[in-house]
C-alpha cells in the first residue's frame, strides 16, 4: 500500500472495485452537512472528485448513525436506505459504507460504494475484509493528518524569510507560496479553507494629514492586531499598501464568522477602521 492517504485511497478503491464489482467506490469527506467526494473509482457520473451533496440526505448518514447496515445487498429491503432523499439523484440497488475518523475521534468521512442493481447476499460475509481495509486506510489517514499539521507549521516558519519589511509578517511572495501549498492539501484531503481580505479605511487621509510615519504606525498596529485575533496556524500577510489577507485552514462558515468578529473588535479597540470580507474555498471549483 502507498505511503500517503491520497495514493492509498486510490489503490484501495481499485482493489475493492475489482474484488466486489460494485459500479462506483468512493472516499468522501464530511464537513457539517457537506458530503464531498475525495477519490472515486467507478462509472457514476455524479460521483466526481469535488462533487458535494447533502450529508443529511445520504446513505452514509444512515449507516453512521446505526440506522442501517454497513453492507446492504438490497437497499430496497431496508427502510432507512429506501426512504433516503438521495435516491432522487441516483439509482442505488446496493450499498457499502464504513466511517473514517480524524485522530481526535471526530468523523472525517466514509469509504463507500454504490451499485444500481442489488447484489448477492453473500457480500455481507465480506464485512471483516472491508473493516480491515478501512482500518488500514484510516490509520494512514490519521498519520497523514498529524504529519500535515506539523508540516503546515514548519511551512509558516520557513516563509518568514519572505516577510514584509515594515510589519514583519508575510509579504505577497510569502503568501503565494503558502496558498499554493494549502490548495494542494485541500485537493488531497478535502479540507475547507477561507481567505479573508482586510482593507484599511482612510490610510491615504492619515498619510496626507498626519504624515507617512503615522500611516506606517497604523499599518504596523494592524499587523500586530490581526494574528492575535486569529487562530494558531492561521496565516496573515500584507499583500499591498493597506491590504491584508488571512488564510484560515480547516475552517467552516461558523469559524470564519467568529474570527471576523474578533478582528473587527480587535481593530476597533485600536481605533482602526477597516473593510473586511471573506470567501470559502469551493471543493468543486477550487
Amino acid at each position: 500500500m502507498s505511503d500517503s492517504f491520497p495514493h492509498a485511497a486510490e489503490e484501495v478503491l481499485a482493489f475493492l472495485r475489482t474484488h466486489f464489482g460494485f459500479g462506483t467506490w468512493m472516499v468522501s469527506r464530511i464537513q457539517g452537512n457537506d458530503w464531498t467526494v475525495l477519490r472515486v473509482n467507478g462509472d457514476e457520473p455524479l460521483a466526481k472528485p469535488g462533487a458535494t451533496f447533502s450529508f443529511d440526505e445520504s446513505y452514509c448518514r444512515q449507516m453512521i448513525e446505526g440506522k442501517a447496515p454497513k453492507v446492504a445487498p438490497n437497499c430496497q429491503a431496508i427502510a432507512s436506505y429506501y426512504q433516503a432523499p438521495c435516491n432522487r439523484l441516483v439509482k442505488i440497488g446496493a450499498y457499502i459504507g464504513l466511517p473514517l475518523y480524524h485522530p481526535n475521534g471526530e468523523l472525517f468521512g466514509t469509504l463507500c460504494a454504490i451499485d444500481g442493481e442489488p447484489q448477492p447476499e453473500e457480500i455481507t460475509q465480506e464485512l471483516p475484509l472491508l473493516e480491515i481495509l478501512s482500518k488500514l486506510l484510516n490509520d494512514l489517514l490519521k498519520a497523514d493528518i498529524l504529519i500535515e499539521s506539523e508540516r503546515r507549521l514548519l511551512e509558516r516558519v520557513k516563509t518568514e524569510a519572505t516577510t514584509d519589511a515594515l510589519t514583519g509578517i508575510l509579504n505577497r511572495r510569502g503568501w503565494d507560496s503558502v496558498i499554493d501549498l494549502e490548495e494542494s492539501r485541500c485537493r488531497d484531503y478535502g479540507n475547507t479553507a477561507v481567505v479573508m481580505a482586510i482593507d484599511l479605511d482612510g490610510l491615504k487621509k492619515v498619510n496626507d494629514t498626519k504624515g507617512h510615519a503615522a500611516g506606517d504606525a497604523l499599518i504596523v498596529a494592524t499587523a500586530k492586531t490581526l494574528p492575535n485575533c486569529c487562530r494558531i496556524g492561521d496565516c496573515v500577510a500584507r499583500v499591498g499598501g493597506d491590504e491584508f489577507w488571512v488564510l484560515m485552514s480547516d475552517c467552516g462558515e461558523d469559524v470564519a464568522a467568529a474570527v471576523t468578529n474578533r478582528i473587527r473588535a480587535g481593530l476597533s479597540s485600536q481605533g482602526i477602521a477597516a473593510s473586511i470580507g471573506y470567501a470559502r474555498r469551493c471543493p468543486d471549483r477550487g
